[in-house]
């Protein structure tokens, strides 16, 4: 029986296939399902002569319809000899020489490539055979957005759920901030609630089947979501709306309790939109191949690396099913070479694929495609935009590879089509790919006309081309590095204990380079590396996943787990004989528990063990991912999982091989892969061509062949000397991108590490390096008033103190640069060998509880920051690499008003120490490599590049060419007035706030940290271009604040005369955006405010802020639902909220009509209606309570926030935008958010 492997990319389908003798054919075919070539002569005939490089063997090509490309000229095909390259046609047609054309059977891409391999003409019967299918149908549709008509069923008053998402704006730079992609066409409601344990609060509505067919009837609908609140724990109303829709012959339903049966509405939301969106597309691609390969066993790779009967394929699990055939692929690598540590390399035509195998699989629940998030089984894999086609461009200073590519039209500058420099001109331009490997002509004139024209826009034309192609290829090289430490150094794991696998088209002319840079020893080159991902699809096991949520403590849950195993593997056998499945082989089941601490959401996946064992394996990992272990913590069971598999008996084919393999050495330039004997030596530079693939192997890289025909390399040498590269723009971006990368690490690690939800999950968190001089150099895209205060605070706590090597301050006063109490910052410097100061780390994050008089440290009616928490005004927190424990502890709990969660203080303090000694580490790496002056006179160019940018911007060229100054003044909801005058002065600009409010009574103090951010991020809006935010923005900026005004209040050395400042962090920061916004004109106002939520009492504390409306602005409306300018944290899913809280989420939606009216209107605010289940303190800070979100230029204000209490007896209560209110069990608050303003005037 043929057994075939098919892997259809967006651009080729790879074929892998093995006859019933034994044979092994590979090649590819268009993903386009035709089969292209060239007229060799002009003739008007039936027959001609033609050129083409086609795989087939035999002539199968009678009915094919052949068409000349750009023409309506076509025909059916009679026959084609492939010996002499000749087509009969049904009819005459005229051709001309060198016309290009195309023949189709005008099947889908699997069935073309299945007749090719198997010598099926159409009409005739295909032989028995086994097809497994990887496909990109699915990613298509979605990226495409090309997939069904989707109704999707919702509880009542989640109708927004998927516009608002998770509040986050995708830039943080961004005034014009698209819509979110929902992919459902309309949301049909349902007054129906079930709580957070199962039980039935609301019942579905008797008429519920006639409400459907009413809806159906205003318009056509192909496929149906369905996802409950808390349906996870019981889907009876689930179920109930299925049978409604079944009544209705609706059958294409997807159902979100089936499809993830897991906590997490948003995600299960999304899960089951994108399912039903795609469903209708894939089946009926699956249907194709089956009706047209009649008789064969179809199985479909899943994303989590098996495959399953085509009757029982899932959508959704499909969605990286090539790159996951890729993994399965480097696995089976590994077996062949004998090695059990890969990391797989994929790169290809726009991207890059990386993933690490460790003898076992890496997976993950979750995926992102395109602009969502799907819960699905799925092997994990990183992504980074570079690619062959990745395209090298010049934007304000700055050398940039990707994101964009240049695609397939125009393509790369080589195709000839005016396509732009890219990597694949690249690495043509440096000797690395012979023009042979090019399946279509490639003019390599263009690529050196790209390069020269690059040359010029980067004013090096004076440079040799290796030079700067050299630096290119660097740039994308290290790029394409940081992905591999993101599922490697990131998790724990050093890169050089791993093989790297590299394979794609592209993979392996980049494999010695990243090596290298990730200091790996040891590269394998596969023989199949063009098409590794289809020979992973065959080697991969049948496989099925059943789970169950359990979301209960492991002492309680032990008991249960062993006959809930049972259950599970008794579902798994069913479901595989329920699918009569002809592979030979037992199914064998993987017992897997998934664990974490209450109150977290990620989970550490374990082996099932005994009690103790479980444990302690689950602690091991819980250090080796986090760093530490919180002794005394609750260990939590989220849910079981059982993997069946059932695994092939696959013979790896061996090579061009003797039964004593004979040693040869190789020597010439370029080597023709597949005539390389086994056993044979080759030696770097040279160049290893395969039909499908390029690999370059470097000086200082030898290789050998094993009898597969694999390429094993190995470095020769400790390390190999790449050249200098002599150009400032060049390492400028090189340097650029290593210090992103360390602050992005950095706040992964601080994510990781940290124990609060705050943190993990609503990621109220930010990090930065720090110049020597302690300015802001580069920073993660955290929150921005974190952002832009770092460097002043650092610069204040420096006059006071001194750090020494492996010292860390820490710090959350105010006079200090602290932003507000909860609010803590911790710095150490970076010193290199010799003790000299590379640099500064710096951290800020928010802890949901630091103490004051209330839980949640925001008290309303503080009126004194001692009122606010512990206060840490100067504090040693490392002292010589040790840290102060028992101090910080005493300082958390000997306080008038100590925190209620010293703990959780002091884990996620140990994470930001974590976080800090990341970044040190990699920045003396750095400095180590490349020496201290370097990395400082880079640091310097990269504050230069923020200089000029803002320079060059007109609106500043405005105030410092022509003596424009701008004026704005807006007003806190009590009156205090923020005024400010923008006008230039001896060359620098000037923010004077001269006129602004004396101190405030209450907590809306802010200091010059707060004003110093809001400057720097209005700036960074002004220059929209992609420059790390840093103080070079500042260089030439003045910034006036009258001392004693709100803005900038004299902080007292007894915090009990010291202003409060909570509000002055999350409100005041708002406020003053608006006002700059407002000042230069460039877009209306956004909601202003973060709306601060809080409620707790002795037992627990909690803390979300609320998203609102976006100010719309010249040529865009503002976005609805959305958080805006000095905040970006994430909102609490509402199954998350009420399986941890005391609440129930009664509505979160948007604000209808909240908007401000305009030509570009303003975006709605959100609703937020909350019943609380136990008795709670309430605490709301807000702004835009009484005076509305401004428009501009006629455009109409936004409407005023509201918050209304429902007390038990009766009574409602309008409740102050700043206030603290007692609830009682079973009162409720709905809180509705500001609009955004409108912009312009409708005519």
């Amino acid at each position: 029986m043929w057994k075939i492997a098919i892997d259809t990319g967006g651009t080729f389908t790879d074929c892998y296939g093995v006859s019933p003798m034994g044979m092994v054919h590979r090649f590819k075919v268009l993903s386009a399902s035709v089969l292209r070539g060239t007229i060799k002569e002009s003739k008007h005939s039936d027959r001609f002569f033609i050129e083409h490089n086609w795989p087939a063997k035999t002539d199968i090509f009678i009915g094919f319809r052949f068409r000349i490309l750009g023409t309506n000229k076509e025909a059916k095909v009679k026959s084609i000899d492939l010996a002499t390259s000749s087509i009969l046609l049904a009819q005459k047609l005229h051709v001309q020489k060198d016309d290009l054309f195309e023949i189709t059977s005008e099947e889908e891409a699997p069935v073309l490539a299945t007749r090719i391999l198997t010598g099926t003409s159409l009409g005739s019967i295909f032989p028995a055979m086994k097809i497994h299918i990887g496909t990109t149908k699915g990613t298509n549709a979605i990226l495409e957005k090309s997939g069904a008509r989707t109704g999707f069923i919702v509880t009542k008053g989640f109708r927004d759920l998927l516009v608002i998402d998770n509040q986050q704006r995708p830039d943080l730079f961004q005034l014009d901030i698209p819509d979110r992609t929902t992919y459902y066409d309309c949301v049909f409601e349902i007054e129906e609630r079930i709580d957070a344990s199962g039980n039935v609060i609301t019942e579905i509505p008797k008429n519920l089947t006639e409400r459907i067919e009413a809806f159906i009837q205003l318009g056509k609908i192909d496929s149906w979501g369905i996802c409950l609140v808390n349906a996870y724990v019981n889907p009876i109303h689930e179920n109930k709306v299925v049978s409604a829709l079944e009544k209705l012959e609706q059958n294409n339903v997807s159902i979100s309790h089936r499809l993830s049966p897991t906590i997490h509405y948003l995600k299960r939301a999304k899960t089951t939109v994108i399912n039903a969106y795609l469903h209708p597309i894939v089946d009926s691609y699956v249907q194709n191949i089956n009706n047209s390969i009649l008789g064969s066993e179809i199985y479909i790779m899943k994303s989590s690396g098996g495959l399953v009967a085509a009757e029982s394929f899932v959508a959704k699990d499909s969605l990286l099913s090539g790159p996951a055939g890729g993994v399965v692929g480097t696995s089976n690598m590994a077996r062949m070479i004998g090695e059990n540590r890969m990391i797989a390399f994929d790169m290809g035509g726009t991207s890059t694929d990386v993933s690490r195998y460790d003898g076992l699989f890496d997976y993950v629940d979750e995926l992102n495609i395109g602009n969502t998030q799907i819960k699905t089984p799925a092997m994990n894999i990183h992504t980074v935009a570079a690619g062959g086609g990745s395209i090298v461009d010049f934007k304000n200073g700055q050398i940039t590879v990707g994101p964009e590519s240049a695609g397939a039209s125009p393509g790369p500058a080589c195709y000839g089509d005016g396509g732009p420099l890219t990597i694949t001109d690249v690495n043509l331009l440096l000797g690395k790919i012979p023009l042979s490997d090019f399946k279509i002509p490639v003019q390599i004139n263009k690529s050196r006309e790209a390069l020269a024209k690059f040359k010029m826009d980067i004013g090096s034309g004076h440079l040799d081309d290796q030079t700067i192609l050299k630096g290119i290829a660097q740039i994308a090289n290290e790029k394409m590095a940081q992905a591999i430490k993101q599922i490697s150094i990131a998790k724990g794991y050093d890169p050089s204990d791993f093989v790297l696998c590299a394979f794609g088209g592209a993979g392996g002319l980049h494999a010695c380079a990243i090596a290298e840079i990730l200091d790996m020893r040891k590269i394998v080159i596969p023989y199949d590396a063009g098409i590794l991902s289809a020979f992973g699809i065959f080697c991969a096991p049948l496989e099925k996943i059943i789970k169950r949520q359990v979301l209960k403590p492991l002492d309680e849950a032990y008991e249960l787990l062993d006959p809930w195993f049972e259950k599970l593997d008794t579902e798994i056998h069913e479901a595989f004989r329920a699918e009569d499945i002809h592979y030979e082989g037992d199914i064998i089941a993987h017992h897997f528990i998934h664990l974490r601490l209450s109150g977290q959401s990620d989970t550490i996946q374990c082996d099932m063990l005994h009690d103790d064992e479980i444990i302690k394996v689950f602690k091991n990992r819980y250090s080796n991912r986090y760093g530490y272990y919180p002794e005394g913590s609750i260990i939590e069971v989220e849910r079981i999982e059982v993997v069946g598999q059932i695994h092939q008996d696959v013979e790896f084919p061996k090579h061009i091989t003797t039964e004593s393999p004979v040693l040869t050495e190789i020597n010439q330039t370029i080597i023709d892969h597949t005539h390389i004997p086994s056993g044979a030596k080759i030696c770097g530079p040279a160049i290893l061509k395969h039909d499908n693939s390029t690999a370059y192997i470097a000086h200082g890289w030898n290789g050998v062949s094993d009898k597969y025909g694999n390429v094993i390399l190995t470095r020769s040498t400790e390390k190999t000397n790449q050249e200098r590269i002599e150009n400032e723009s060049i390492h400028q971006a090189l340097f650029t991108n290593r210090f992103s990368a360390i602050a992005e690490e950095m706040g992964n690690q601080l994510q990781r590490t940290s124990f609060s939800v705050n943190i993990k999950e609503r990621l109220d968190f930010s990090c930065a390096i720090l110049t020597p001089d302690a300015r802001l150099l580069v920073n993660a895209p955290h929150i921005p008033v974190h952002l832009g205060s770092l460097g002043i605070c650092a610069r204040l706590m420096l006059e006071e103190v001194s750090l020494k090597p492996g010292d860390v301050i820490m710090t959350n006063h105010p006079r200090y640069g602290g932003s507000h109490l909860p609010d803590l910052t911790m710095m150490m410097g970076a010193f290199d060998e010799e003790d000299k100061l590379i640099g500064y780390l710096i951290n800020r994050a928010h802890h949901a509880e630091i103490g004051g008089k209330l839980p949640g440290s925001m008290p309303p009616d503080a009126q004194s920051l001692s009122e606010e928490g512990v206060i840490f005004e100067l504090f040693n927190l490392m002292k010589g690499g040790v840290l102060l424990e028992s101090e910080i502890i005493n300082a958390l709990t000997t306080h008038q008003y100590p925190s209620r969660l010293p703990d959780h203080n002091i884990a996620d303090i140990k994470a930001g120490v974590a976080s800090l000694e990341y970044g040190k580490k990699t920045l003396q790496v750095l400095a180590s490599k490349y020496g201290l002056k370097q990395v400082h006179h880079y640091m310097k160019g990269l504050t230069d590049l923020a200089t000029n940018a803002i320079q060059q911007n007109a609106i500043i060229k405005s105030l410092l060419d022509s003596g424009t100054e701008y004026h704005a003044q807006e007003y806190l909801d009590d009156g205090h007035k923020i005024r400010v005058r923008i006008f230039g002065e001896g060359g620098r600009t000037i923010f004077d706030f001269e006129g602004t409010s004396e101190v405030h009574p209450a907590n809306l103090n802010a200091n010059l940290s707060i004003v110093y951010s809001a400057i720097l991020y209005v700036l960074r809006l002004l220059v929209q271009e992609d420059i790390p935010l840093n103080e070079g923005f500042l260089d030439n900026v003045e910034i006036r604040i009258p001392q004693g005004s709100f803005l900038n209040p004299d902080f007292h050395e007894d915090p009990d005369k010291c202003p409060a400042v909570v509000g002055g962090n999350t409100e005041v920061s708002q406020r003053l955006v608006d006002t700059l916004i407002k000042a230069f004109g460039l877009a209306a106002c956004s909601q202003g405010t973060m709306n601060n939520f809080l409620f707790g009492n002795d037992n627990f504390g909690y803390y979300e802020t609320i998203a609102g409306g976006v100010g719309g602005g010249p040529g865009f409306k503002g976005r609805s639902g959305s958080h805006q300018h000095m905040t970006n944290t994430r909102i609490t899913d509402v199954e998350e909220l009420e399986h941890n809280y005391p609440v129930r989420l009664n509505a979160f939606s948007l604000r209808k009509d909240s908007g401000g009216d305009g030509l570009w209107p303003g975006g709605e605010g959100v609703i937020r209606d909350v019943t609380f289940l136990e008795n709670v303190d309430m605490t709301i800070i807000s702004q835009h309570r009484i005076i509305p979100p401004y428009g501009m230029i006629g455009g109409e204000t936004g409407k005023v926030g509201e918050q209304v209490v429902y007390r038990k007896n009766g009574q409602i209560e309008s409740i102050k935008g700043i206030s603290a209110t007692r609830m009682l069990k079973g009162e409720r608050v709905v809180i509705k958010t500001p609009g955004g303003g409108g912009y312009l005037k409708k005519s």
